[in-house]
């Protein structure tokens, strides 16, 4: 398929489609004119990507950790890195947790508010 089919089908900008190109995390065959042709397996790709990306990988992670997931080949130093990355999104996960508490806590308060007519509690 031709970049502006991807781009739509992944809703992914072409722009951001050649920066994918750009740092080797997608490949297209090119025609002689020099356009860019991807395999259907692109999509699936551009969604893995997209979904590392909002993960907070770098596109040298996700670069890296490419082939381990499309035919299992891996270092030790890629599982290094993998861990820590899980470990930091597993402490990021946490404190959205908390956050999302703090912030049911304040919404039951306001809810008591509404039906009371008191003030609002703390969010404690």
């Amino acid at each position: 398929m031709r970049i502006g089919e991807l781009a739509t089908r992944t809703h992914v900008s072409v722009r951001a489609l050649r920066y994918y190109e750009e740092h080797a995390l997608l490949t297209a065959e090119r025609t002689p004119s020099g356009q860019r042709h991807y395999p259907e397996s692109a999509v699936a790709r551009i969604h893995l990507i997209q979904q590392l990306y909002a993960a907070g990988l770098s596109s040298r992670t996700i670069r890296d950790l490419l082939p381990c997931v499309l035919d299992g080949r891996a270092t030790p130093e890629l599982l290094h890195r993998l861990t820590a990355q899980r470990d930091h999104l597993t402490t990021k996960l946490a404190a959205l947790t908390a956050t999302r508490d703090t912030l049911d806590r304040v919404i039951a308060n306001a809810e008591t508010s509404l039906r009371t007519g008191e003030a609002c509690g703390g969010g404690e």
